[in-house]
């Protein structure tokens, strides 16, 4: 009989579901989009969800691709969301998180950036747990968001019950088990394993912070029995949940991982030359994270980590990022004066990314150099919501210089293409930090949204100067999350198995070394932005 499992994606903005066979071929899969609320008069720092919204549209995308599937062959299911924060009350019902009061938000999303001031004082302390997380807590982590929660919604600071990493809400839903996963915890919350094994709560810490309650009763309220990724939640799925879905009560559930930590997964399951310990994944979406797994603990100031057995046991792994990527490349196109035009005069079948390219090259075929070289006139910091890696500073801000009173498609194009560049010299600069701690990477594997674009591929292989493993398989979150289910179902002994098993090859680009003191150049500048900011902040800033 043939064996399915399930993997179940939920991004910043979407559900996806996708059903794989033990070799990790992709049956069907369906996406359904999610409500995100960023209420008026918050200034764009607040963004808000609701978990009964997402665990709807979880339902709905698996019964998609379940349909026409015999439920006896459904071996496994896994979970992958991203690390933003679930309020439950004493009745497991949504609380509210949101100054406005409604109940049904009842998520602060991992993009929020309201407690800033929080993130300050915590930081402040400078405590030792913090050189696991690259020397900093970040904002989008899950202390300052519950600090900020504490001091500004007292009734739904002492009516939760529960506060959850949302890939572990998504467990608890299907299972009725109450157990975190070790990757949420670790990586989000600031949760101890270190290099002797030993791991806990650092109460100390949390006291410092004053949110000690969150420790009592065994930390019940955030966790108290922590899992390793793929092992199984409770007794599978409950009878009510396999009923709606339309598959058999008990079918293995995976603990669940971070979205990002699922795409690594996936990308570390495509083969490549490298070996597995130099190659960088990066899971190209609303952002962008960079997954590296290594042999050894290794600390790197901006970086978080080095995480003990959150993705493969046995490793460590490193976590950069880059806070605004996708999201970036939308404003930037969706703002300039000739989007409306250009968009309506496009027909269905081809999409703007393309349009722009071609404007691109249509550019540079008079002038007989690369399409990159267009550029030399325009540069950009692209942090337009703070930084992540290296400098895990929220108020660093984004710039644009070159600009003009043209508002041409030229010009959009020109910018469109400053901007992936920008972004690619962001994933050079943390490359360059990690190398600066004797990292060695030989490689990048990416998977996400931007891989669809052609440009961004090719332009982060030359302006990094590394090759760029794109997988044959694209759907690589939704195969780390499904590799999940696999180990759960204990089709395999383990994830290193299932990867084994269900990975697959993909096109290595390799850069053009021709281009690369053009990108040299360019990257100088880069940084010299960096360094212009901090000085404009010193004059703002002096008497």
């Amino acid at each position: 009989m043939a064996v399915y499992f399930i993997g179940v994606d939920v991004g910043t903005a979407s559900v996806r579901a996708g059903i794989f066979d033990q070799t990790g071929r992709l049956l069907q899969n369906a996406t359904h989009e999610i409500k995100i609320w960023n209420p008026k008069g918050t200034k764009g720092d607040f963004y808000q969800q609701s978990s009964d919204d997402i665990w709807e549209s979880c339902c709905k995308v698996i019964k998609e691709v379940v349909e026409g599937i015999d439920a006896d062959s459904v071996a496994g299911i896994g979970f992958d969301a991203t690390c933003s924060l679930v309020a439950l009350d004493n009745e497991d019902k949504p609380i509210t998180v949101s100054p406005t009061g409604e109940h049904e938000q009842n998520v602060i999303m991992w993009m929020d950036h309201r407690a800033v001031q929080e993130t300050e004082v915590i930081n402040a302390l400078n405590h030792s747990a913090f050189q696991y997380v690259g020397g900093k807590v970040s904002i989008e982590m899950q202390l300052p968001k519950l600090l900020w929660l504490k001091r500004n919604l007292c009734d739904t600071w002492y009516q939760t019950k529960r506060f959850m990493d949302l890939p572990d809400f998504l467990t608890w839903k299907a299972t009725n088990s109450d157990a975190r996963s070790l990757c949420s915890v670790v990586c989000k919350w600031n949760y101890i394993v270190d290099e002797s094994g030993c791991h806990g709560w650092p109460s100390d810490l949390f006291e410092l912070v004053g949110l000690q309650e969150l420790l009592e009763n065994n930390a019940s309220l955030i966790g108290s029995n922590i899992k390793f990724p793929g092992s199984p939640q409770g007794s599978g799925l409950t009878f009510s949940v396999a009923h709606e879905l339309g598959l058999k009560p008990g079918t293995p559930v995976g603990t669940s991982l971070i979205d990002a930590y699922a795409g690594a997964l996936g990308l570390f399951a495509c083969h490549a030359d490298a070996p597995v310990d130099q190659r960088l994944a990066l899971i190209c979406g609303t952002s962008t994270c960079h997954m590296l797994s290594v042999s050894q603990p290794t600390f790197v100031n901006g970086v978080w980590g080095p995480y003990a057995d959150v993705l493969l046991p046995g490793m460590w792994l490193l976590e950069g990022g880059q806070s605004a990527t996708g999201k970036l490349l939308d404003h930037i196109v969706e703002t300039h004066p000739c989007y409306t035009s250009l968009k309506e005069r496009l027909p269905s079948t081809i999409s703007i990314a393309e349009e722009l390219s071609r404007i691109l090259h249509t550019m540079s075929r008079p002038t007989g150099r690369p399409v990159s070289n267009l550029t030399k006139d325009v540069h950009m910091w692209p942090d337009f919501h703070g930084n992540r890696s290296p400098l895990a500073d929220p108020n660093v801000k984004g710039m644009i210089c070159g600009m003009t009173l043209d508002a041409s498609e030229e010009n959009l194009a020109l910018h469109y293409l400053a901007t992936i560049q920008a972004l690619c010299y962001g994933t050079r600069h943390i490359i360059e930090s990690m190398r600066e701690r004797d990292v060695e990477i030989g490689c990048l594997l990416l998977c996400g949204g931007l891989t669809k674009i052609d440009l961004f591929a090719v332009t982060m292989a030359d302006a990094v100067g590394l090759p760029v493993v794109l997988p044959n398989k694209k759907e690589s979150v939704l195969l780390g999350s499904a590799m999940l289910g696999a180990c759960a179902s204990t089709h395999f002994s383990s994830l290193n198995e299932a990867m084994i098993k269900m990975g697959g090859h993909g096109k290595t680009i390799q850069p053009n070394q021709q281009d690369r003191k053009f990108h040299d150049r360019k990257y100088r500048v880069f940084m010299k932005m960096l360094q212009d900011q901090k000085d404009y902040e010193k004059i703002m800033n002096s008497n």
